[in-house]
């Protein structure tokens, strides 16, 4: 039998699992110019995705993103994370203005960019591009 602390222990398991999502096939990074580099160099699809930990709209792409993730012509796909808010030095770099940013490359190529797109069809439309 349950008691209070049993009860609210469980439920927070179950709410943590749940707000994990599922595991996403993406080659996940945080930014580093170098690997950056190096990936444009060995001409590999490429998603900057510039977030922040408090803004809905990142959170809402990055459920698309693990939609996105589970298609096999996305698999060689690297994604960098740039954190919106300690990552000044690359947003001048890169000419972003605001989160929720996307910057698609081609190799060394930058092939789209979006800002606050949350429709899967626009995004997906995006990531193709890089392939």
């Amino acid at each position: 039998m349950f008691d209070r602390r049993n009860l609210f222990a469980a439920l927070m398991l179950v709410g943590g699992l749940s707000l994990a999502g599922p595991a996403s096939a993406f080659d996940l990074k945080p930014y580093d110019a170098k690997a950056f580099a190096a990936a444009q160099a060995a001409g590999k699809p490429i998603l900057v995705d510039v977030t922040a930990p408090w803004c809905p709209v990142c959170k809402t792409q990055k459920t698309v993103f693990d939609k996105l993730a589970s298609d096999p012509k996305f698999k060689d796909m690297v994604v960098y994370e740039v954190d919106f808010d300690s990552r000044k030095d690359v947003l001048r770099d890169l000419n972003v203005q605001k989160q929720s940013t996307l910057i698609s490359y081609k190799g060394a190529k930058e092939v789209g960019r979006s800002s606050g797109e949350t429709n899967a069809n626009k995004i997906e439309d995006q990531l193709n591009k890089s392939l």
